[in-house]
């Protein structure tokens, strides 16, 4: 799993077991189970009811819309998925109980964990820096001036965890900012309401106000009168 070609050979793994395991047991399906076709087997079922008129029905155009903003609604919220995944790794990262560097064979490099999680970041081939980033000089603890290595290398690690923690509650503020706009946008249209016409001439006459009775009751009032 650690390669791309890894990757892709476990998913067409997956996908052929799938496969097999759907075609295989239609065969047997086919095979196995009896065959008595008649009159009633052959009739369409919908809830115990017989069916009534045909199955090709104009649906309301409103079914659609609602349809619509579900989807567009949905979609957008699924992308919380991965900056809750950045965000979780970015706030591991700034830890300060989360080992990062470490002492090997006399070198200081980044330990397993610490390497795993630069990779889940994005970063193909993580690796310490020899030196402060003048960014961070006087936010480090000790500066450049620190002797050791292993706490210099761990506080830069922090302190990037920082900030791209800080960067990432910004990106969805933002997101977030930008989706309530268009919620609001949509709902000031009127286009969560059932029948639009009815909600706005409620807007119309002022808040509180009362629904006039359909256009069908109404006509048939002035006939009874």
């Amino acid at each position: 799993m650690s390669t791309s070609i890894g990757i892709v050979a476990y998913l067409a793994l997956f996908a052929g077991v799938g496969i097999v395991f759907l075609f295989v047991n239609l065969l047997v399906g086919r095979l196995v189970r009896p065959s008595d076709p008649h009159e009633e087997k052959q009739e369409i079922y919908e809830c115990g009811e017989p069916t009534v008129g045909s199955s090709f029905v104009q649906f309301d155009l409103r079914f659609y819309v609602v349809a619509l903003l579900f989807i567009i609604f949905d979609v957008e919220v699924a992308f919380f998925f991965p900056w809750a995944v950045v965000f979780g790794k970015s706030t591991h990262l700034m830890d300060e109980h989360f080992p990062v560097a470490q002492v090997a064979d006399g070198q200081v490099e980044l330990t397993p964990p610490a390497r795993k999680l630069y990779r889940e970041l994005g970063v193909r081939d993580p690796q310490l820096v020899d030196q402060v980033p003048q960014s961070l000089v006087g936010q480090v603890p000790g500066g450049p001036q620190q002797s050791d290595p292993v706490p210099r290398a761990t506080s830069i690690a922090h302190q990037g965890g920082r900030q791209l923690a800080f960067v990432t509650i910004v990106d969805i503020v933002v997101f977030f900012a930008v989706l309530l706009v268009g919620f609001a946008y949509v709902w000031r249209r009127g286009d969560l309401d059932w029948v639009r016409a009815v909600s706005r001439e409620t807007a119309a006459r002022g808040p509180g106000a009362v629904p006039r009775p359909p256009v069908e009751e109404t006509a048939e009032s002035a006939l009874s009168a």
